[in-house]
């Protein structure tokens, strides 16, 4: 009696990721654009819509203020690295900070200064912000920088991906929940 062949195993998948370090750079630069460079559309989408709507509803919730780099005795902002994982989004906050360093006043201060730093020079004096700051947007402040922090952490994820790219399974491999793949093993064995 013939047997017959065992079955070839499927081709295995490939997709191309490109350069990906040019991925890398252009996922953090704009959510999304690193998968959009690998011609991953419908994950560019999603992150670019998941993390930008993210990130500027944080900013908008604490009115362009929970977006600022400063890194003093009197201010430091760790939570700005977190929020810059976002890119270039983020980056108006690192000129705003330059700015006032340099001249005492932020730029745009008829729109409100956005992503300035809480601080001014009046009088010749340093007069911190945040105190009111903290008054006058009360929860929201604390909410729209844990929005902007979120969406960075998000945007890190998605760099990862853009470098790594997906996690494929082994195919015609089904999993079962942990620890099942012993009791499999142990019935084959039989």
């Amino acid at each position: 009696m013939a047997t017959s062949p065992p079955p070839s195993p499927e081709p295995p998948l490939e997709i191309d990721l490109r350069d990906p370090h040019v991925a890398a750079l252009l996922a953090w630069l704009w959510p999304g654009a690193g998968h959009l460079y690998q011609r991953r559309y419908m994950k560019a989408g999603l992150f670019m819509v998941c993390i930008l709507s993210t990130y500027f509803f944080g900013l908008a919730l604490g009115e362009g203020k929970v977006v600022y780099a400063a890194w003093n005795a009197a201010d430091r902002r760790w939570q700005y690295p977190l929020q810059l994982g976002v890119g270039l989004p983020a980056a108006p906050a690192i000129v705003q900070s330059l700015v006032v360093r340099r001249t005492g006043q932020p730029m745009l201060s008829a729109l409100g200064a956005p992503m300035a730093p809480p601080q001014r020079i009046e009088n010749g004096l340093p007069v911190n912000l945040l105190p009111e700051w903290h008054k006058t947007l009360n929860m929201r402040f604390e909410l729209g920088t844990l929005y902007t922090m979120i969406a960075g952490l998000l945007n890190i994820l998605a760099i990862w991906d853009a470098y790594g790219g997906p996690v494929i399974g082994e195919p015609g491999k089904e999993r079962g929940p942990p620890g099942d793949d012993k009791s499999k093993d142990k019935k084959k064995a039989a």
